[in-house]
């Protein structure tokens, strides 16, 4: 759970390559201005060395002032805009409880409860990300080029334009984390059911989500992948076990597929991301493999989606049908490995991910308004 794998509308086209270049296009106008230094020719391997600018390394833009702008800076920290995919989880899990569950009240009340620490904790994750990509220079290296020019649109990353200092980015961060634990423990408590592995699986998400970046910064210890997988997953299960006090295997298949399918969005930043990552130490597949072992990483990953939800239906986890629902996502998804292994163009891979993750969970949610109709 990062801005990376959220960030799912950047408007340009990476050049093709292992470490794709500049592509993105739309940004603010002056911000081209405001953080030229930070990235430094690339050197040895391709790989770029990361200076931070100042002291924190934050941009020198004019702060947001006034009510509105700072709601407006704070909300792009947090990624907002971009992060609305994993808010549909409420929806994939709400349309998967029997009729008589869905609009019962203590349903409603946990949901609510739950969807809104998910909201600070989500929040804390990207706001501390973003701290750490200024602090160590990353967000330079994969937001500007080597001579200072926008590579995505700037005006996401408040803390590059100036908008947020470091220090009120870091406030929120950990005021978000608070909002997040307190509505997950009221969701708990408000819970008609709270089975061990929910209350499990919440805490370590909890625990974990946050540090993606900060603190352990697990995705340097070759863990992101799997934070950005299992965290989305965990936020469908999770209240469906509040709520039901059971996981039955359809609710698993779904909820894997959704974290599955966040990966498959993330999968192709990580690629484009390579030189940053490698000059801060982040470890991810694509800076530990070759080009030919990045792509059969993401074919791999694409080959698990296809099989487990034709899988799903032939073996009896999820009715014979269910497949039919997701047939066009599973095209979009056969579309997006095809032409990224033919033209590497991670971005509008990634763009294409999006937009199969939004198609997949439509499917979802037709299929389990079929399925628990009674």
């Amino acid at each position: 759970m990062a801005s990376r794998s959220a960030s799912g509308a950047d408007t340009g086209v990476s050049a093709a390559g292992r470490a794709s270049g500049a592509g993105d296009g739309g940004a603010v106008a002056n911000a081209s201005r405001q953080a030229t230094d930070g990235v430094r020719p690339a050197g040895r391997a391709g790989v770029a060395t990361v200076s931070p600018a100042g002291t924190d390394g934050a941009g020198t833009g004019v702060p947001a002032s006034g009510a509105r702008s700072r709601f407006v800076a704070y909300a792009r920290l947090a990624k907002f805009e971009f992060v609305l995919d994993y808010y549909l989880s409420m929806l994939v899990l709400w349309t998967a409880l029997a009729g008589s569950v869905r609009f019962a009240g203590d349903t409603w009340t946990t949901l609510l409860l739950f969807l809104l620490g998910e909201i600070g904790v989500i929040s804390a994750v990207m706001a501390l990300d973003d701290v750490n990509g200024i602090k160590d220079g990353s967000d330079r290296a994969n937001y500007l080029g080597t001579g200072g020019t926008p590579l995505r649109p700037l005006e996401r990353k408040p803390l590059l334009t100036g908008a947020l200092t470091v220090p009120q980015a870091t406030r929120f961060g950990y005021l978000s984390l608070l909002w997040g634990t307190v509505f997950w423990t009221a969701s708990a408590f408000a819970a008609p059911e709270r089975p061990l592995w929910a209350l499990v699986v919440t805490g370590l998400v909890l625990f974990a989500g946050f540090q993606y970046s900060w603190g352990l910064k697990l995705s340097y210890r070759g863990l992101g992948e799997v934070l950005i997988m299992g965290c989305p997953l965990v936020i469908v299960v999770a209240p469906y076990g509040f709520v039901t006090g059971h996981l039955p295997a359809i609710v698993l298949v779904q909820a894997v597929l959704f974290g599955l399918w966040q990966i498959l969005v993330s999968c192709y930043s990580n690629t484009k991301d390579i030189s940053g990552d490698a000059a801060v130490g982040r470890s991810t597949v694509a800076v530990h493999t070759s080009a030919r072992g990045n792509l059969v990483f993401i074919g791999a990953l694409s080959a698990v989606d296809l099989l487990l939800t034709v899988g799903a239906s032939a073996v009896g986890w999820a009715p014979w049908w269910f497949f039919a629902a997701l047939l066009p996502e599973m095209a979009l998804r056969l579309r997006q490995f095809t032409s990224f292994s033919r033209n590497g163009d991670a971005l509008l891979a990634r763009r294409r991910g999006v937009v199969a993750f939004r198609t997949g969970v439509a499917g979802i949610v037709l299929a389990n308004l079929i399925h628990f109709a009674s």
